[in-house]
């Protein structure tokens, strides 16, 4: 008779019709970091429709309970992916010389963040930055146009205004990304393919009714996605330098 309560011996084969038992894996320890780390992989694989607390429990191998004593809802948790994202961004130190070029290659840098993370811009356009590195972020721009000379009010509308184009920008990527099917290649070169059916399309239009538009194709449908953004970034930043007096020429006595 077998003693009771002794332990069964790992290296005994699995009798024939049963499954081989799964050998224990060391899980890690389940913190804050490590949920948000994991829902950022799966909205660059899958989107921001799959970060689900489901969806992100099942890919650490526990119940969506438990992600709860870490993360209080999905809200929550998107918010906590846009603050980690932003902490990609490489900020400057401002120069007052040249603030200009300064606050167009912070924004260009937050796009290139943004641009390789899925749908992360959907997030940030509901949002209202309150997290460490969002402020970082956002102190930044405010520094540099401080050191330019940009009014305090202008300064302050002008952040929310180079978010909204830069959310916007990111927002265009991630669509044409997704509109582009499987296998073929780059989605702007795939984009590009359409925009030249637009562009025959504009060229076709009765000229009586459409005059300026049929006078202006190949503007219309002439820049890419990168030759867009720079336009529009550099009309943002013109228009904020606007509004920066000019220095007081010193008085000749006389």
């Amino acid at each position: 008779m077998a003693e009771a309560g002794r332990a069964a011996r790992p290296d005994m084969p699995t009798p024939p019709g049963r499954r081989p038992r799964k050998a224990p894996s060391a899980r890690q320890p389940l913190t804050q970091e490590l949920v948000v780390d994991t829902a950022i992989r799966v909205l660059d694989a899958e989107g921001l429709e799959a970060v689900t607390m489901r969806r992100v429990a099942q890919e650490l191998g526990t119940g969506p309970a438990s992600l709860y004593a870490h993360v209080s809802n999905k809200e929550e948790l998107r918010e906590l992916m846009l603050d980690r994202v932003a902490a990609e961004v490489r900020l400057p130190v401002p120069d007052p010389a040249h603030w200009q070029e300064q606050l167009k290659e912070l924004a260009r840098e937050i796009r290139r963040v943004y641009t390789s993370h899925r749908d992360i811009a959907v997030v940030s356009m509901s949002l209202i930055p309150t997290g460490p590195h969002l402020l970082d972020v956002a102190e930044a721009q405010l520094a540099l146009m401080e050191a330019g000379g940009v009014p305090k009010r202008i300064a302050g509308l002008a952040v929310s205004t180079l978010g909204m184009f830069l959310d916007a920008d990111a927002i265009e990527d991630t669509m044409h990304h997704a509109k582009t099917p499987p296998g073929a290649g780059d989605p702007w070169t795939y984009f590009q393919t359409y925009l030249d059916q637009i562009r025959e399309y504009f060229a076709a239009l009765p000229k009586d009714r459409y005059p300026t538009i049929s006078g202006m194709v190949d503007e219309l449908t002439g820049e890419d996605g990168d030759g867009r953004f720079e336009f529009g970034l550099d009309m943002l930043i013109r228009g904020i330098a606007s509004y920066v007096e000019e220095p007081s020429s010193p008085r000749k006595d006389g």
